[in-house]
C-alpha cells in the first residue's frame, strides 16, 4: 500500500492538467495520509468536445458546493470537459430524474438518493469497472454502500455511492446534564425519561414528521428499527403490520408529546434552524447544524456545548441508523458516457475526494473504508460518531433486497406519514400500521 501524504504535494503537482488514454492522471495528492494501492485506473478517455450536465442535492454546508465546484473546475482544466452542475432541492431532485429517465433527455450524471438507481437499472450505464477499480485503490467498499450500489443478488454495481450523511443524535450536553443525565442513554425507556425531564425544563426535542427526505425518512426509519420492525423480510413480502410496528408508534406517540410544536410539516432545513436557535436539545441529524455552530464566532458557546451520539434503541451492538446516501449514476442517453464515468472517478479520487470530505466535517461521510484515516476524522473528536455511516448495517427496505419498491416507499413517505399520522392523534397505531401495509402491497406487486 501506498500513501498519499503532504510531503507528496510538491512531487506531483505538475501533473494536474496531464490526461492519457488510461484517464485523467493525478492532480494535487490529498494531505491526509490515505492508504492507496496501485491499481491502473480504468481506460476511458473522454470524447472528444464533450459535455457533461450534472445535478444533484443542494448544500447544507457551504464548502459542499465550494469543494465540488473547485473539483470540478480541475477536471475540466485537466481534461477540456465542461461540466454544469446544477445543485437542486432535496425534495425536488427525484422528480427532475423521474423526466429525465421519461424523456430521455436532461442531466448526464445524477447524484441522487440512496435507492435512485435501482428505480432506473434499466436507463443507466454500468458501474461495476468503476466501482471495482474504486474499490481495490482504496480498501474496499462499507457495508452501506455496497448495499446501495450493487444490484440486489449479484456483484453488478449499477450506482457509485459518494457519500452518506450520517443520522446521529445532536444534543445539548449541558441541557442533557440539567435533567440529569450524564449523556443521552441507549436504553429507549430511559431516554423517554430524558426527554420528559428534558420538555420539563423547558428544553423540548423535535424530530422531523414532515415529508422531508433526509430527516423525515430519517425519523421513521430509527423508531421502526429500534423497535425490531421492518417494512419487508428478506424475500420483499411487506411485514410492517406487526407488533413490533406497533410498538414503535405508541412510542413515537409519548415520545411526541415532548417535541417542539411544528414537527409535523417540518423539511430537511428545520430541525437544523430549531437546533440552532435552541428552541430544541435534541434531534437526529447528519454534521451540518455542529458545523453551522462551529464556523459561526456567534455561536460559539452553543458548539462548545453540543455533543453527537448514537441513536437510543440499538439491537445487538446494532445502532438503528443508516446513511442518507449520495448515490451517482449516469443514464444512457448521455452522448459522452466515457467523460461521464471519467468525471465520476475524478471526484473519487483521494485527490480531490479527501478536499471534499475534509473541508465539510464529514458531512458527507466517506464510503471508501481507506478514508477512516483522513484526517478529517482527527480533527474533531466530537465528529467521531459519523465516521463509520458506510458501516451501518440498516437501510431503506430493510430487511429486504434493495428494489425500486424501497425507493418508491421512500419517495411517497410511507413510514413517515404512517408515524406521524399517529402523533397528530388521527388513526390508532394499528389502523396506521394497517394503511401502510396497504400503500406498501401496491408498490411491491409493482415490483
Amino acid at each position: 500500500m501506498d500513501r498519499i501524504t503532504r510531503r507528496d504535494t510538491l512531487k506531483a503537482s505538475a501533473g494536474l492538467a496531464a490526461a492519457s488514454g488510461a484517464g485523467v492522471l493525478a492532480s494535487t495528492p490529498a494531505m491526509s495520509a490515505i492508504p492507496v494501492a496501485n491499481v491502473p485506473a480504468p481506460k476511458q478517455p473522454a470524447e472528444a468536445g464533450a459535455e457533461l450536465r450534472v445535478i444533484r442535492p443542494t448544500k447544507f454546508v457551504d464548502p459542499d458546493e465550494v469543494i465540488w465546484n473547485e473539483n470540478t473546475a480541475k477536471f475540466t482544466a485537466a481534461t477540456g470537459v465542461k461540466v454544469r452542475t446544477d445543485f437542486v432541492g432535496w425534495e425536488d431532485i427525484r422528480a427532475q430524474v423521474a423526466v429525465a429517465a421519461r424523456t430521455g433527455a436532461g442531466p448526464d450524471v445524477v447524484v441522487g438518493w440512496p435507492n435512485d438507481p435501482h428505480l432506473y437499472a434499466d436507463k443507466i450505464l454500468d458501474m461495476t469497472e468503476l466501482a471495482t477499480y474504486l474499490g481495490k485503490k482504496y480498501g474496499g467498499w462499507g457495508a452501506l454502500p455496497q448495499k446501495y450500489g450493487k444490484k440486489a443478488g449479484t456483484e453488478q454495481w449499477l450506482g457509485l455511492p459518494m457519500g452518506s450523511s450520517g443520522g446521529a443524535l445532536v444534543y445539548r450536553k449541558s441541557w442533557v446534564n440539567e435533567a440529569g443525565y450524564d449523556a443521552p442513554p441507549d436504553d429507549l425507556g430511559k431516554f423517554l425519561d430524558l426527554c420528559r425531564k428534558l420538555k420539563a425544563k423547558n428544553h423540548p426535542v423535535g424530530w422531523a414528521l414532515g415529508n422531508a427526505q433526509g430527516d423525515g425518512n430519517g425519523t421513521a426509519q430509527w423508531l421502526l428499527w429500534a423497535h425490531g420492525a421492518a417494512q419487508v423480510d428478506e424475500k420483499n413480502q411487506v411485514i410492517i403490520n406487526s407488533k413490533e410496528t406497533i410498538a414503535a408508534l405508541k412510542y413515537a406517540a409519548e415520545l411526541y408529546k415532548n417535541f417542539i410544536p411544528g414537527t409535523l410539516s417540518w423539511l430537511d432545513p428545520s430541525n437544523n434552524k430549531a437546533f440552532i436557535a435552541e428552541e430544541i436539545s435534541m434531534t437526529q441529524n447528519g454534521v451540518s447544524i455542529y458545523f453551522v455552530l462551529k464556523n459561526d464566532p456567534k455561536t460559539a458557546a452553543i458548539a462548545a456545548d453540543t455533543y453527537h451520539s448514537r441513536m437510543p434503541g440499538s439491537i445487538n451492538g446494532r445502532a438503528p441508523e443508516a446513511g442518507n446516501t449520495l448515490n451517482a449514476m449516469v443514464f444512457k442517453h448521455t452522448k459522452f458516457p466515457n467523460a461521464a464515468k471519467e468525471y465520476l472517478r475524478f471526484m473519487m479520487e483521494a485527490e480531490q475526494y479527501d478536499a471534499w470530505l475534509t473541508k465539510c466535517l464529514g458531512y458527507w461521510a466517506h464510503p471508501l473504508l481507506a478514508f477512516d484515516q483522513s484526517d478529517c476524522w482527527k480533527s474533531d473528536p466530537k465528529i467521531v460518531a459519523y465516521r463509520d455511516t458506510q458501516k451501518m448495517t440498516f437501510w431503506d427496505g430493510y430487511r429486504g433486497p434493495i428494489s425500486s419498491a424501497a425507493a418508491s416507499v421512500g419517495a411517497e413517505y410511507i413510514l413517515v406519514q404512517m408515524v406521524a399520522a399517529v402523533c397528530a392523534g388521527a388513526p390508532t397505531p394499528e389502523d396506521a400500521a394497517t394503511d401502510a401495509a396497504r400503500r406498501m402491497q401496491r408498490i411491491y406487486r409493482k415490483a
